[in-house]
């Protein structure tokens, strides 16, 4: 099934701002929120949809990486895929609740009322890794070492002392919530709050484990190996799902985001998927034309310099560029020449020269015969 195009989702134009973007999507989520539309899965596929919008449009990256590739790089780059969906009901609440705070938990109660006791997604964790202009032409994979906060493995993610498990709440019995009744001018209202007992978790722990202190998750080291596609640039990240911090009481883990860091080049400066470079030519050269090799990603290619050329003249080379990020082709080598002048000169090069330097005053006055033709004749070819 195709899925909209997220400003269609949230009724904005292409142009519009961070406020704008942000109205807009509070007034969808309060109108299909599941605390108000009850049993409504229609409704609550809406909440969705407009939940993955406003996530995308809101992160400045993201919205980028959308209004270039869409929901998705065609086929995806070696592994590397820019789809944004893939989030669930309990993470479209989590991230309404961030912005938003629970307008309904006052009113409506339920289990998605505002407990605190409930699944919480990780936190994202963001990663920065270096890549050569080399590897952006061809592609790498990259080794990256972070620390992420994982469930404790001696506790088993229970927070209670090994041997021991936590107790349900007496208050809640375990809900993570009071509820209580009011009467109003309208009836009765509910009116939900957090455990003041167990601080919403739904349960005690009467031991803590050692190791992460009752907090259920710890520090650790791990290695990711991440697919590099061939033409990224400093402008993108990776997003690992799954890879950032783990959730708490459950909930699912963030994403770990790698940004990309392109490092300076010696040789190449890089405008987009071309590349530039200045190339020196002698005097001669420029002059007479011929051929001379020139440096490219892939190595040598022989260039065809025509006679005449002027210092600062570009020559595009199709082909010899960086790789299309997620589709075919590549952009351009563009080369300047730079007419080179020797600092010192021999004695046969200088009285060359000389004669050179007598040819060019006599054109000024014969200007009907050919100045390349004199310099070859005087060059000998």
């Amino acid at each position: 099934m195709s899925r909209r195009d997220y400003y269609e989702v949230l009724g904005v134009g292409r142009e519009a701002g961070d406020e704008e973007i942000k109205k807009a999507y509070r007034r969808l989520a309060l109108k299909y929120h599941p605390d108000r539309n009850p049993g409504d899965h229609g409704a609550g596929d809406s909440f969705k949809e407009a939940t993955e919008a406003y996530e995308v449009l809101r992160d400045p990256n993201r919205r980028a990486q959308y209004d270039r590739f869409g929901h998705a790089v065609p086929g995806g780059v070696g592994g590397f895929s820019f789809d944004f969906g893939g989030f669930d009901l309990s993470d479209a609440l989590q991230a309404f609740m961030r912005d938003f705070g629970n307008p309904f938990g006052d009113i409506f109660g339920g289990p998605r009322g505002g407990r605190r006791g409930g699944r919480m997604r990780g936190s994202d964790l963001r990663v920065k890794v270096s890549v050569t202009l080399e590897e952006v032409a061809e592609g790498t994979e990259k080794k990256i070492k972070f620390r992420r906060l994982a469930g404790c493995e001696a506790c088993g993610g229970t927070g209670a002392k090994k041997g021991t498990t936590p107790t349900t709440c007496p208050v809640c019995k375990g809900a993570g919530e009071v509820r209580r009744v009011q009467q109003s001018l309208f009836g009765q209202i509910m009116n939900v709050g957090v455990c003041s007992n167990c601080q919403g978790e739904g349960n005690i722990i009467e031991e803590a484990c050692p190791e992460c202190r009752g907090e259920r998750r710890n520090e650790r080291e791990e290695t990711v190996l991440v697919k590099v596609p061939a033409g990224i640039s400093s402008e993108n990240y990776i997003p690992l799902k799954g890879k950032g911090n783990d959730g708490l009481r459950g909930g699912p883990a963030g994403d770990l985001l790698v940004y990309i860091e392109e490092e300076e080049h010696q040789i190449f400066e890089r405008r987009g998927d071309d590349i530039y470079c200045n190339v020196p030519i002698s005097y001669s050269l420029a002059a007479l034309g011929g051929e001379m090799e020139i440096p490219t990603l892939e190595g040598v290619h022989n260039l065809k310099i025509p006679p005449g050329t002027q210092s600062n003249r570009i020559f595009k080379v199709k082909g010899k560029g960086l790789p299309h990020l997620g589709r075919r082709g590549k952009g351009s080598e563009l080369v300047r020449t730079i007419i080179w002048v020797p600092t010192s000169l021999g004695k046969e090069e200088k009285q060359l020269l000389e004669k050179l330097s007598r040819f060019s005053e006599k054109e000024k006055m014969e200007p009907g015969k050919s100045f390349v033709k004199k310099l070859m004749k005087l060059l000998g070819e």
